[in-house]
Protein backbone atom coordinates (compact mmCIF):
# COMPACT_ATOMS: atom_id res chain seq x y z
CA UNK A 1 0.00 0.00 0.00
CA UNK A 2 1.65 3.21 -1.20
CA UNK A 3 -0.11 5.72 1.07
CA UNK A 4 -0.55 4.76 4.72
CA UNK A 5 0.76 7.77 6.67
CA UNK A 6 -0.92 11.11 5.86
CA UNK A 7 1.38 14.07 6.64
CA UNK A 8 -1.26 16.50 7.91
CA UNK A 9 -0.37 19.90 9.37
CA UNK A 10 -2.06 19.85 12.77
CA UNK A 11 -3.26 16.27 13.22
CA UNK A 12 -0.63 13.83 14.43
CA UNK A 13 -0.31 10.18 13.51
CA UNK A 14 -3.08 10.16 10.89
CA UNK A 15 -2.95 6.99 8.85
CA UNK A 16 -4.88 4.31 7.00
CA UNK A 17 -4.80 0.99 8.87
CA UNK A 18 -6.46 -0.99 6.09
CA UNK A 19 -4.73 -2.76 3.24
CA UNK A 20 -3.31 -5.71 5.16
CA UNK A 21 -3.77 -9.32 4.04
CA UNK A 22 -6.46 -11.31 5.87
CA UNK A 23 -6.46 -14.97 6.82
CA UNK A 24 -10.07 -15.02 5.65
CA UNK A 25 -8.87 -14.45 2.09
CA UNK A 26 -8.03 -11.26 0.22
CA UNK A 27 -7.14 -8.11 2.13
CA UNK A 28 -8.69 -5.41 4.29
CA UNK A 29 -9.98 -2.66 2.02
CA UNK A 30 -7.80 0.46 2.03
CA UNK A 31 -9.47 3.82 2.58
CA UNK A 32 -12.06 2.44 5.00
CA UNK A 33 -10.20 2.43 8.35
CA UNK A 34 -8.24 5.39 9.70
CA UNK A 35 -6.55 6.24 13.00
CA UNK A 36 -5.04 9.42 14.44
CA UNK A 37 -4.45 11.77 17.32
CA UNK A 38 -6.86 14.56 18.31
CA UNK A 39 -8.29 17.33 16.10
CA UNK A 40 -7.82 20.33 18.39
CA UNK A 41 -5.11 21.78 16.14
CA UNK A 42 -6.42 20.66 12.74
CA UNK A 43 -5.81 23.22 10.00
CA UNK A 44 -8.36 24.13 7.34
CA UNK A 45 -6.29 22.13 4.85
CA UNK A 46 -6.37 19.15 7.24
CA UNK A 47 -10.14 19.37 7.56
CA UNK A 48 -10.56 19.48 3.80
CA UNK A 49 -8.32 16.44 3.32
CA UNK A 50 -10.11 14.47 6.02
CA UNK A 51 -13.59 15.31 4.76
CA UNK A 52 -12.62 13.97 1.34
CA UNK A 53 -12.08 10.50 2.84
CA UNK A 54 -15.75 9.75 3.49
CA UNK A 55 -15.37 9.12 7.22
CA UNK A 56 -18.86 8.58 8.65
CA UNK A 57 -17.96 6.99 12.02
CA UNK A 58 -15.47 8.22 14.62
CA UNK A 59 -14.55 6.64 17.95
CA UNK A 60 -13.05 9.50 20.01
CA UNK A 61 -11.53 7.58 22.90
CA UNK A 62 -10.48 10.64 24.87
CA UNK A 63 -11.77 11.31 28.37
CA UNK A 64 -14.31 14.15 28.75
CA UNK A 65 -11.70 16.42 30.37
CA UNK A 66 -9.42 15.88 27.35
CA UNK A 67 -12.21 16.78 24.95
CA UNK A 68 -13.00 19.93 26.96
CA UNK A 69 -9.37 21.08 27.03
CA UNK A 70 -8.80 20.45 23.33
CA UNK A 71 -12.13 20.59 21.49
CA UNK A 72 -11.87 18.96 18.09
CA UNK A 73 -12.05 21.26 15.06
CA UNK A 74 -13.49 18.34 13.09
CA UNK A 75 -15.65 15.35 13.91
CA UNK A 76 -17.42 12.67 11.90
CA UNK A 77 -21.22 12.74 11.45
CA UNK A 78 -21.45 9.86 13.93
CA UNK A 79 -18.97 10.24 16.79
CA UNK A 80 -18.69 7.81 19.70
CA UNK A 81 -17.67 9.38 23.03
CA UNK A 82 -18.15 8.57 26.70
CA UNK A 83 -18.62 10.69 29.82
CA UNK A 84 -16.70 8.25 32.05
CA UNK A 85 -13.06 8.32 33.11
CA UNK A 86 -12.90 12.04 33.92
CA UNK A 87 -9.62 13.19 35.48
CA UNK A 88 -8.50 16.55 36.87
CA UNK A 89 -5.23 16.07 35.00
CA UNK A 90 -3.80 13.39 32.75
CA UNK A 91 -2.63 10.31 34.71
CA UNK A 92 0.81 10.37 33.06
CA UNK A 93 1.20 14.02 34.08
CA UNK A 94 0.66 13.06 37.73
CA UNK A 95 3.31 10.37 37.33
CA UNK A 96 5.78 12.83 35.79
CA UNK A 97 5.31 15.21 38.72
CA UNK A 98 6.80 12.66 41.12
CA UNK A 99 10.24 13.40 42.56
CA UNK A 100 12.03 10.22 41.46
CA UNK A 101 11.27 9.51 37.82
CA UNK A 102 13.58 7.76 35.40
CA UNK A 103 13.32 6.07 32.02
CA UNK A 104 12.82 2.62 33.52
CA UNK A 105 10.00 3.85 35.77
CA UNK A 106 8.33 5.60 32.82
CA UNK A 107 8.49 2.42 30.75
CA UNK A 108 6.99 0.45 33.65
CA UNK A 109 4.21 3.00 34.14
CA UNK A 110 3.18 2.76 30.49
CA UNK A 111 3.34 -1.03 30.50
CA UNK A 112 1.04 -1.13 33.54
CA UNK A 113 -1.36 1.23 31.77
CA UNK A 114 -1.70 -1.25 28.92
CA UNK A 115 -2.47 -3.99 31.40
CA UNK A 116 -5.48 -2.17 32.84
CA UNK A 117 -6.67 -0.15 29.81
CA UNK A 118 -8.64 -2.97 28.11
CA UNK A 119 -10.85 -3.32 31.19
CA UNK A 120 -11.58 0.33 32.00
CA UNK A 121 -15.37 0.58 31.85
CA UNK A 122 -15.49 3.64 29.58
CA UNK A 123 -13.00 2.00 27.21
CA UNK A 124 -14.92 -1.25 26.90
CA UNK A 125 -18.18 0.57 26.23
CA UNK A 126 -16.63 2.65 23.46
CA UNK A 127 -14.75 -0.34 22.05
CA UNK A 128 -18.01 -2.31 21.86
CA UNK A 129 -19.85 0.65 20.29
CA UNK A 130 -17.11 0.96 17.67
CA UNK A 131 -17.58 -2.62 16.50
CA UNK A 132 -21.38 -2.43 16.59
CA UNK A 133 -21.48 0.71 14.50
CA UNK A 134 -18.63 -0.36 12.20
CA UNK A 135 -20.70 -3.42 11.27
CA UNK A 136 -23.65 -1.17 10.36
CA UNK A 137 -21.87 1.34 8.09
CA UNK A 138 -23.27 1.70 4.59
CA UNK A 139 -21.49 1.27 1.28
CA UNK A 140 -18.08 2.93 1.09
CA UNK A 141 -18.38 4.81 4.40
CA UNK A 142 -15.17 4.81 6.44
CA UNK A 143 -14.47 4.66 10.16
CA UNK A 144 -11.82 6.39 12.27
CA UNK A 145 -10.38 5.74 15.74
CA UNK A 146 -8.62 8.52 17.64
CA UNK A 147 -7.51 9.51 21.11
CA UNK A 148 -5.12 12.25 22.22
CA UNK A 149 -1.96 10.94 20.53
CA UNK A 150 -3.48 8.11 18.49
CA UNK A 151 -1.13 5.49 19.86
CA UNK A 152 -2.21 3.77 23.11
CA UNK A 153 -6.00 3.57 23.45
CA UNK A 154 -6.21 3.87 19.68
CA UNK A 155 -3.47 1.28 19.27
CA UNK A 156 -5.35 -1.30 21.34
CA UNK A 157 -8.67 -0.79 19.52
CA UNK A 158 -7.06 -0.84 16.08
CA UNK A 159 -5.21 -4.05 16.95
CA UNK A 160 -8.51 -5.62 18.04
CA UNK A 161 -10.11 -4.49 14.77
CA UNK A 162 -7.27 -6.12 12.86
CA UNK A 163 -7.77 -9.30 14.89
CA UNK A 164 -11.44 -9.43 13.91
CA UNK A 165 -10.45 -8.90 10.28
CA UNK A 166 -7.95 -11.75 10.29
CA UNK A 167 -4.82 -9.62 9.98
CA UNK A 168 -1.68 -11.56 10.92
CA UNK A 169 0.03 -10.99 14.26
CA UNK A 170 3.09 -9.76 12.40
CA UNK A 171 1.11 -7.10 10.53
CA UNK A 172 -0.83 -6.11 13.67
CA UNK A 173 2.44 -5.41 15.43
CA UNK A 174 3.93 -3.66 12.40
CA UNK A 175 0.97 -1.30 12.20
CA UNK A 176 1.14 -0.61 15.92
CA UNK A 177 4.85 0.25 15.77
CA UNK A 178 4.29 2.51 12.75
CA UNK A 179 3.41 5.25 15.26
CA UNK A 180 7.12 5.75 15.90
CA UNK A 181 7.66 6.58 12.23
CA UNK A 182 4.45 8.57 11.81
CA UNK A 183 5.31 10.95 14.68
CA UNK A 184 9.11 10.80 14.15
CA UNK A 185 9.74 10.22 17.84
CA UNK A 186 13.54 10.41 17.77
CA UNK A 187 13.49 13.77 15.99
CA UNK A 188 10.98 15.46 18.29
CA UNK A 189 11.93 13.83 21.60
CA UNK A 190 14.52 16.46 22.73
CA UNK A 191 12.17 19.40 22.11
CA UNK A 192 9.25 17.54 23.70
CA UNK A 193 11.31 16.73 26.79
CA UNK A 194 12.30 20.38 27.18
CA UNK A 195 8.68 21.48 26.77
CA UNK A 196 7.37 19.07 29.41
CA UNK A 197 10.23 19.73 31.83
CA UNK A 198 9.60 23.47 31.58
CA UNK A 199 5.85 22.96 32.03
CA UNK A 200 6.30 20.64 35.02
CA UNK A 201 9.26 22.43 36.54
CA UNK A 202 11.30 19.22 36.34
CA UNK A 203 14.66 18.10 35.01
CA UNK A 204 13.80 14.59 33.88
CA UNK A 205 16.15 12.87 31.46
CA UNK A 206 15.01 13.03 27.84
CA UNK A 207 14.43 9.26 27.70
CA UNK A 208 11.78 9.54 30.42
CA UNK A 209 9.44 10.99 27.80
CA UNK A 210 9.96 8.42 25.04
CA UNK A 211 7.14 6.07 26.18
CA UNK A 212 4.71 9.00 26.15
CA UNK A 213 5.55 10.05 22.58
CA UNK A 214 5.99 6.68 20.89
CA UNK A 215 5.16 3.03 21.41
CA UNK A 216 6.96 -0.17 22.32
CA UNK A 217 5.76 -3.54 21.12
CA UNK A 218 5.92 -4.92 24.66
CA UNK A 219 3.03 -2.64 25.64
CA UNK A 220 0.62 -4.10 23.10
CA UNK A 221 1.72 -7.60 24.04
CA UNK A 222 0.92 -6.73 27.67
CA UNK A 223 -2.61 -5.68 26.69
CA UNK A 224 -3.16 -8.93 24.77
CA UNK A 225 -1.74 -10.95 27.66
CA UNK A 226 -4.15 -9.22 30.08
CA UNK A 227 -7.08 -10.19 27.85
CA UNK A 228 -5.93 -13.80 27.78
CA UNK A 229 -5.52 -13.92 31.56
CA UNK A 230 -8.75 -12.10 32.46
CA UNK A 231 -11.02 -13.38 29.67
CA UNK A 232 -9.32 -16.57 28.51
CA UNK A 233 -8.47 -15.36 25.00
CA UNK A 234 -8.71 -12.32 22.76
CA UNK A 235 -11.77 -13.85 21.11
CA UNK A 236 -13.44 -14.34 24.49
CA UNK A 237 -12.62 -10.73 25.42
CA UNK A 238 -14.38 -9.59 22.24
CA UNK A 239 -17.46 -11.76 22.69
CA UNK A 240 -17.88 -11.86 26.46
CA UNK A 241 -16.55 -8.47 27.52
CA UNK A 242 -17.33 -6.25 24.53
CA UNK A 243 -20.42 -8.05 23.27
CA UNK A 244 -18.94 -8.43 19.80
CA UNK A 245 -20.33 -11.81 18.77
CA UNK A 246 -19.43 -13.88 15.72
CA UNK A 247 -22.38 -12.58 13.71
CA UNK A 248 -21.20 -9.00 14.21
CA UNK A 249 -17.60 -9.94 13.44
CA UNK A 250 -18.67 -11.61 10.21
CA UNK A 251 -20.67 -8.53 9.22
CA UNK A 252 -17.52 -6.43 9.71
CA UNK A 253 -15.48 -8.87 7.64
CA UNK A 254 -18.11 -8.88 4.89
CA UNK A 255 -17.91 -5.09 4.72
CA UNK A 256 -14.17 -4.61 4.96
CA UNK A 257 -12.42 -7.58 3.34
CA UNK A 258 -12.05 -7.61 -0.43
CA UNK A 259 -11.15 -10.75 -2.37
Amino acid sequence: MKTRIYPLEGVRNFRDFGGYASRYGGAVKPGRLFRSGHYGEASEADIGAIEALGIALQADLRRPDEREKQPGRWSAPNTITHDGGRETEAPHTRFLQEVEVNAEAADGWMNTYYQIAPYKAHHTEMFGDWFRQLAALDGDEAGLVNCAAGKDRTGILCALTHHVLGVSEEDIREDYELTNKAVNVSLFLPDAAKYFNDMLGKHHDTEVYRPFLGVRLRYLETAFAAMKVESGSIDAYLTDHLGVDEVMQQAIRDRLIES
